[in-house]
């Protein structure tokens, strides 16, 4: 390495490019790019006067060099964290998830370094993490797009093996700030307490939702709001999140106000008052009483999760990341704000803007910003109010294209980003780089209003498809062929030719006016054209989708039986045959899926929503006959006028509502009564907590009076 003119070594570099960090309350993005090795020494010089716990280096190569090192996949665990100075060692493999996470943890004057192979080279370097898109990549689009960005970011200074030092820039040192009254550190965090505790002692039904970037201090404001509210005399607040750690700083930050309090892994004691944190399926399972229910990283917990806290609890404070790793906070307002004002619409909004870790106007946070598409941007409503379908295109895009094209990019993603849980930067590099992807839009001139991303899967040879049907392999990717082998039991499915629907994103202002129903029927001719026998889809199932997918002739072949952690709501997966072949196989999935369904219900989807099992038990095609016998009839009767006990009805009256609500005949209001209690087999206080009768005597009269309404109804 030859060094610059106006510099004598890379120590003194390093040392002026600390200051310029200090003076400015920024922090710099430092890139060395070149081997491994030369890169991991310069790393170590730029470290060797930084405390070992004050730095973090993140790679998966086994340095063993005392530093505190994390693997890639460990990066969520040090959000919230603080350090001088953080290494992100790119040689060891790319993670976008990572990399945007460990740079919110350095602080104002620090800096970040980026190992990388050289330029010229790395988008064609062989990337360990790569695995996450099937297969290997040759030529990355999405780190030739990432190298493009960062070059032209601000406060970046690039080392080359073999090139010369940059030159540091000349600042002005940062004016002073006010001062700001503890332990808050900003106006908008005062704000944010204030609302807070408004919320906790004021009107019931009447929320603060908290949004804000990371660095904000937006957690540790519900933590200065807890202990102030503790100290109070308020008995008990609970917190809860989508996991334990992402409330660390909110503890930390209590405790550091209640000096005399006991902190342990979720549970602050004071005195007799308590700050617990609960997670969220628990805290609908039991409902335990709480004086205030703080919710952080909303946007990560799903929107039915989140609707049923709201039901339940009268005051709630809810704080999410807008740009972040758990969850978008720009998706959470629109999937769960209407709800919130329709249940309290007495709450207020605030956002922090201003950062407490560095100052306004970070050069580095503008950086991984743009280069991981944290800021993308849709069109705006006013530019899509009055477009119809019929005046759009849909067509694919070419990802060598679109890796050049911003403005185009930026509205895709974001579209996805707002579709979607969880949409992160690792979404963004499968965006560019997953093979077998196919981008679809639907847009007008340069506005994107939808788009889709599509996937081929299956077309695997005969003994594959067996094995995967006999659950002894398993292969990555290949979701619709491998469930339709394994799961649903048809020992040939792998060997179809399938098209997966993976995302789809119609922009907020003109869902349910056609442009959904428009991109589908596209993505469906061309499947049709190019000879695959199937076309399919997974999502978290609610009435919405449901019919969304069936009005364009996909029907359900397969529903999990768990709850997805990312939905809050059990997985379907539709079909739609497009060959002889896959009609034939369409045929027995779909009558499989019909005669399991019932028996399902009665045990590992015994809370799936009662109007969503009606709706997967109907059919289109003539049901069966319904076969009581004479003595069924009477004994129905008997139980419907009289006071014959409900077990001695119980086949009959299973094999009744199964007939009935294949052939819905019944009107709806009476549908979660026969759902809950003959299929889904709930207790009479389960059925009562979710219905609303007042107790057993009354649910019981009600089931009755339906059972009569059905006897009517089959013996006219």
């Amino acid at each position: 390495m030859s060094e610059s003119p106006s510099l004598h070594s890379f120590e003194d570099f390093i040392a002026q490019l600390c200051a310029v960090a200090r003076a400015t309350q920024h922090r710099r993005l430092l890139w060395l790019s070149g081997s491994a090795t030369w890169c991991h020494r310069l790393a170590e010089t730029a470290t060797a006067d930084v405390l070992p716990e004050d730095q973090l280096w993140v790679s998966n190569l086994a340095m063993n060099r005392g530093q505190r090192q994390i693997k890639n996949s460990e990066c969520r665990q040090v959000l919230g964290s603080e350090c001088s100075m953080a290494v992100y060692d790119a040689h060891a493999g790319l993670d976008a998830d990572a990399l945007g996470a460990v740079s919110g943890v350095v602080k104002s004057g620090g800096l970040l370094l980026l190992l990388t192979p050289p330029l010229t080279h790395w988008p064609t370097t062989p990337d360990p993490e790569s695995h996450r898109l099937m297969t290997s990549i040759d030529n990355s689009r999405f780190i030739t797009r990432l190298i493009t960005r960062l070059q032209q970011a601000q406060g970046l200074y690039i080392v080359k093996e073999g090139g010369e030092l940059p030159s540091v820039e000349v600042v002005r040192p940062l004016p002073a700030e006010g001062f700001i009254d503890p332990p808050c550190r900003t106006i908008d965090q005062q704000l944010a307490v204030a609302a807070i505790i408004k919320t906790a002692r004021g009107h019931r039904k009447r929320p603060t939702v908290l949004l804000s970037d990371r660095g904000r201090g937006k957690s540790a404001a519900l933590g200065i709001a807890a202990a102030q509210l503790l100290r109070e005399g308020m008995c008990r607040i609970t917190v809860t999140a989508p996991r334990l750690d992402a409330t660390a700083a909110l503890f930390e930050q209590a405790a550091r106000l209640l000096p005399d309090a006991q902190l342990s892994r979720g549970q602050l004691n004071y005195g007799g008052a308590t700050l617990t944190f609960i997670a969220p399926d628990e805290l609908l399972q039991t409902h335990p009483t709480t004086d205030l229910l703080l919710i952080d990283e909303a946007a990560a917990i799903p929107t039915p999760m989140l609707n049923a806290l709201v039901q339940h609890y009268n005051r709630i404070v809810f704080a999410t990341t807008v740009h972040g790793y758990e969850g978008s906070g720009r998706g959470f307002l629109l999937r769960f704000s209407e709800t919130l004002h329709r249940t309290m619409p007495g709450g207020q909004q605030l956002r922090l803007e201003q950062p407490i870790r560095w100052a306004i106007d970070d050069p580095v946070e503008a950086a991984i910003f743009d280069a991981l598409l944290l800021n993308a941007t849709i069109a705006s409503d006013a530019q899509l109010a009055s477009l119809i379908a019929e005046q759009c295109v849909v067509e694919t895009i070419d990802r060598d294209q679109l890796m050049h094209d911003e403005a185009i990019l930026s509205q895709l993603f974001g579209l996805l980003v707002l579709a979607h849980y969880r949409t992160r930067p690792n979404d963004l590099r499968q965006l560019l780089d997953s093979p077998g992807l196919t981008v679809y839009v639907i847009r007008h001139g340069e506005l994107i209003v939808g788009t889709a991303l599509v996937a081929d899967e299956g077309g695997l040879d005969a003994a594959l498809s067996q094995a995967i049907y006999e659950g002894s392999r398993r292969l990555h990717g290949h979701l619709l062929p491998q469930s339709l082998a394994a799961h649903v039991g048809l020992p040939d499915a792998a060997t179809l030719s399938y098209r997966r629907i993976m995302r789809i994103a119609i922009h907020p202002q003109r869902q349910r006016c056609g442009f959904g129903s428009a991109l589908i029927s596209k993505i469906v001719a061309d499947a049709h054209h190019h000879g695959l026998d199937a076309i399919g889809a997974s999502f978290g199932i609610t009435p919405e989708l449901l019919h969304f997918w069936q009005r364009l002739a996909f029907t359900p072949i397969r529903i999990g039986l768990q709850r997805e952690q990312s939905s809050g709501s059990h997985s379907l997966l539709v079909v739609r045959p497009l060959s002889v072949a896959g009609e034939q196989l369409h045929q027995q999935a779909h009558e499989r899926f019909h005669l399991r369904l019932p028996s399902l219900l009665a045990e590992p989807l015994s809370d799936l929503d009662a109007t969503l099992a009606v709706a997967l038990m109907q059919r289109h095609e003539p049901s069966p006959p319904l076969q009581l016998s004479t003595d069924d009839w009477r004994d129905l009767h008997t139980f419907a006028h009289a006071n014959l006990g409900l077990e001695t009805v119980i086949v009959p009256l299973w094999q009744l509502t199964r007939h009935h609500l294949i052939a819905a005949k019944l009107p709806l209001e009476y549908q979660p009564l026969l759902v809950k209690k003959m299929l889904q087999k709930n207790s009479w206080a389960e059925l009562c907590r979710d219905t609303g009768y007042t107790g057993k005597n009354e649910a019981l009269k009600a089931l009755r009076q339906v059972v009569g309404q059905l006897i009517d109804l089959y013996q006219k």
